[in-house]
């Protein structure tokens, strides 16, 4: 598993699915897809096995069907953290639902770019689907209508019934800004409206009932069931991804029941600014492992953590070491001491990726799974 990790790392995700050798369920054929079935059939198959914890991919006739509103994220949001911990979350979100060792995964197919650009402008005599408020024409950043919803997100789930795989469940992610970032003139400064937590939920919550609407409205979506996952945005300039804080789920109709509140928080190491860590245990664990390394290894460029919080415990752990090594033996001497100084100082009993970088790229890799006492490392090597 470790090693699959790894190569995780080095190679983007879509190449790595398209790619797998172990297509499982290979002999399916004489099925269609959806809303873009045509004369031809499809054969499906998935990515291959796992071990229950992780999705398997649905490839149609041998290649991974990328999101109908493919790119959309990345055009709507600056903070990169945010895109993957907005994916990566509403992936965690839909297990409880959706089980892997049942479902496989597709990226979204029934909200297209179009529409999803459509729902998340502001309303209008030109856009009635907007999903953003009316602009009351203000520029005042307490008086004007702010931008809530920033972006959304589809994930299909699927299960293997008889020659095909049949939709079973839909994700729906909503990304909402605890801050708006406007002009007043074009290429003019850069203005901020603060949103308060509960005008944020308030809107979330309604912009939620409207989409499983309109989603019902559609007959492959119109008795499967819908998970809802409401994402507060962390703002451009985080060093760290936003969370979960609400979900729920609409088995059927058209309106939803029941919220459950989600407890999650992510936050970065070394704490500035006088902010105050989300744990000071696990603030002191890491200052002393990053004391350690700094002062075995002093021509170090940064050492920093991103720590998630799960119910107000700590899930997780990503630290990133920038060094200006450039000789093999020297780096995998530090990655022997680093391994050594995460194994005294770092949190037990928790997963830990370390990544140890440069100008020209990783340079080694550490990982310890949750419930492991040692790492795994590995350095990367040139011919």
């Amino acid at each position: 598993m470790k090693k699959i990790r790894l190569s995780l790392i080095m190679i983007a995700t879509i190449a790595l699915l398209a790619g797998c050798g172990n297509l499982q369920n290979s002999g399916l054929t004489n099925n269609t897809t959806g809303s873009n079935s045509t004369s031809k059939s499809s054969s499906y198959q998935i990515t291959g096995a796992t071990d229950g914890t992780q999705y398997s991919a649905l490839l149609s006739n041998g290649k991974y069907k990328v999101s109908a509103a493919r790119g959309l994220l990345t055009d709507q949001n600056a903070n990169t953290f945010n895109i993957d911990s907005f994916e990566s979350g509403l992936t965690t979100l839909s297990k409880s639902e959706f089980s892997p060792k049942k479902y496989a995964f597709q990226e979204g197919q029934h909200i297209s770019r179009t529409t999803a650009n459509s729902w998340l402008a502001r309303q209008s005599k030109s856009n009635p689907d907007g999903l953003n408020p009316v602009d009351n024409g203000k520029t005042d950043p307490t008086t004007r209508n702010p931008i809530y919803l920033q972006d959304i997100l589809e994930q299909d789930y699927l299960v293997h019934k008889g020659n095909t795989y049949e939709l079973s469940g839909v994700a729906i992610g909503l990304g909402m800004n605890k801050v708006d970032n406007y002009r007043k003139e074009k290429y003019g400064a850069v203005y901020k409206t603060t949103i308060s937590e509960t005008a944020r939920e308030q809107q979330a919550k309604s912009m939620a009932e409207k989409i499983l609407s309109r989603l019902r409205q559609k007959k492959a979506l119109a008795n499967v069931t819908i998970v809802f996952g409401l994402y507060e945005q962390a703002e451009d300039d985080s060093l760290v991804g936003g969370t979960y804080f609400a979900t729920a789920v609409s088995k059927s109709g058209t309106t939803i029941d029941q919220w459950n509140s989600v407890s999650d928080k992510n936050g970065v190491l070394p704490v500035v600014n006088d902010e105050k860590a989300i744990n000071d245990g696990d603030s002191d664990s890491f200052n002393n492992f990053k004391s350690k390394v700094q002062s075995f290894f002093p021509n170090l460029s940064g050492v920093t953590a991103q720590v998630r919080y799960q119910n107000n415990k700590l899930a997780g752990m990503n630290i990133k070491i920038t060094t200006q090594f450039f000789g093999e033996n020297e780096i995998r001497s530090f990655t022997q001491y680093t391994d050594t100084a995460a194994t005294q100082y770092l949190p037990a009993d928790v997963p830990i990726e370390i990544t140890i970088s440069s100008v020209e790229g990783m340079q080694a890799f550490l990982n310890r799974d949750s419930g492991e006492k040692t790492f795994y490392t590995h350095v990367f090597g040139s011919y």
